[in-house]
């Protein structure tokens, strides 16, 4: 059973790990370890475990004076998550469409994508993002491969906030929804190279802004501080 300093650590992790990936707080945003104690009402030993773990991470780093910044991620590192992403999912579609994937697998998915085409004004640019997300995982989830899954997950957690500003641009829905239900028929269809195009299609358009959002991401964290 956790203990007590064990169960604080891990909420606060959690805490600031939202923050951080959903982008409430801008690059080198300081964090000490007196203010966490403060907003949390805790002693030091949970947060000063929750900061190790956060830099253990990656998602913050030690400054000389000890205390603790905020590590965003920049320009070169999303580009770089992008092209993981993509090499996961153009392997994911081609094991799907190769190997047969029984069409009512893909069913609830389809429904799902040609209901938010039919309506795309009942969706917010978070909701977009959650069901892109839900997605993209949805199809890595059929290979069977739980690493895949873990993966795909934690790239998808530092590209959410790219996602909801993607979802705010003109036509972004729609393009996606014909994006998702090429994708779903390729597969169907045992199409290898069509569901690869598809998939590829339609992680690169959101690629293609890349710089934009990141500007966007970074007015956004600037005006919560």
């Amino acid at each position: 059973m956790p203990s007590l300093s064990t169960s604080l650590s891990g909420s606060i992790v959690a805490t600031l790990k939202e923050r951080i990936v959903s982008w409430q707080y801008p690059p080198e945003y300081r964090l000490t370890e007196e203010a966490l104690c403060r907003e949390f009402n805790v002693s030091r030993s949970p947060v000063r475990e929750a900061l190790r773990v956060l830099a253990t991470n990656g998602l913050v780093k030690r400054m000389p004076n000890r205390g603790y910044a905020v590590r965003q991620v920049n320009l070169r590192e999303i580009e770089e998550i992008y092209e993981v992403r993509l090499a996961l999912e153009l392997y994911a579609v081609e094991i799907l469409a190769s190997r047969g994937t029984p069409p009512k697998a893909l069913a609830a998915l389809r429904k799902t994508w040609e209901s938010i085409r039919r309506t795309p004004e009942s969706f917010n640019g978070a909701d977009m993002a959650e069901l892109d997300t839900k997605f993209h995982e949805a199809l890595i989830f059929l290979i069977g491969n739980e690493t895949l899954v873990k993966e795909l997950k934690a790239i998808n957690e530092r590209l959410f906030v790219f996602r909801m500003i993607d979802f705010g641009k003109a036509n972004r829905v729609e393009s996606t929804c014909v994006q998702h239900l090429n994708v779903l028929k390729r597969i169907v269809a045992k199409d290898v190279d069509g569901a690869r195009a598809a998939i590829r299609m339609n992680i690169e358009e959101a690629r293609s802004i890349v710089h934009t959002t990141l500007k966007d991401a970074l007015a956004r964290a600037y005006a919560l501080i």
